[in-house]
């Protein structure tokens, strides 16, 4: 049965850093998500508040085992009780990241519907991106696997990029996906932004529990597997729960957008100009801080 739109929507905070980037005040043990480094909160901690409230019910986490004890540190700072914590036992990307997350929702509740979202990425107009959340529920309602193209201010080379295809029928905001591209030349992302229907993608996608797992398991059968076997022979761990290490691990890894978004015929997207930032680099980080006088961020 599809999902009701007015159907409350689980966040998905996915937190498996590996602290590469940003070093040295990221590093493995204490990435860049659990670090203040926009305001008095960490990027983890305004992700999870930005998700707080109606429509949204309490957050699940899928963190690195390492980090467990950080994720529920900041959302007990911030005031928020998690659905579940999921401890990945090694990092497997995305899709098994999401198939975890969507195997464990459709335990307690089959129609499940899931919001998808990093937690290191910086959403400086966040009032746009609560309003596109409705729009995406529908079109989830209708059976679509929703991505949000984020409104590009510039040619950037380091994103993919989604070009919009048709209007869906009675969804106003809503569209089909022409096509994923990979991170272009600069040449080919000028041409992109002067077209006007090619949109950033920023790896935060909705849709139903069960219409992900279906859809990965006739592209993907054997990820499905292992991520069934590795939540059925999984066990809880005080707050935590540890799907099964040897289960996960013969999971192959994959983004979502590889292993379901770009293979799909019923992926959908919400342009939004919302201020997104994907904080992977200083040079990102000094593009959206206030600078002095002299073009230096502290």
């Amino acid at each position: 049965m599809a999902p009701s739109p007015l159907s409350s929507i689980v966040p998905v905070i996915l937190s498996g850093g590996s602290g590469q980037r940003l070093w040295p005040i990221s590093r493995e043990l204490h990435p860049k998500q659990f670090i203040n480094l926009i305001s008095g909160q960490s990027m983890f901690q305004e992700t999870a508040a930005r998700l707080k409230g109606e429509p949204f019910s309490r957050p699940l986490v899928v963190c690195n085992d390492s980090h467990r004890f950080l994720v529920a540190e900041h959302l007990g700072d911030a005031g928020i009780e998690p659905n579940a914590i999921i401890l990945e036992p090694s990092h497997r990307n995305t899709a098994p990241a999401a198939a975890l997350a969507a195997l464990i929702l459709m335990r307690s509740d089959p129609d499940a519907v899931m919001l998808l979202a990093p937690s290191d990425h910086v959403i400086a107009k966040p009032e746009a991106f609560l309003a596109a959340i409705p729009i995406a529920a529908e079109a989830a309602a209708m059976g679509k696997l929703v991505t949000f193209g984020i409104t590009p201010d510039r040619p950037a080379t380091g994103y993919g990029y989604i070009q919009k295809g048709d209007a869906i029928d009675n969804i106003d905001g809503g569209f089909t996906i022409n096509r994923f591209v990979e991170k272009p030349d600069a040449a080919t992302a000028e041409k992109y932004i002067a077209e006007g229907n090619y949109y950033w993608n920023g790896g935060i996608f909705l849709f139903s529990a069960a219409t992900y797992i279906k859809t990965l398991e006739g592209l993907r059968p054997d990820m499905v597997s292992a991520c069934r076997k590795a939540v059925d022979d999984g066990r809880d761990d005080l707050d935590f729960f540890r799907p099964d290490t040897a289960a996960f691990e013969s999971c192959e890894g994959e983004s979502i957008d590889y292993a379901v978004m770009e293979n799909t015929a019923i992926g959908a997207v919400v342009p939004v100009d919302m201020g997104w930032h994907d904080i992977g680099s200083w040079e990102s980080l000094w593009q959206i801080g206030e600078k002095d006088a002299d073009g230096n961020v502290t």
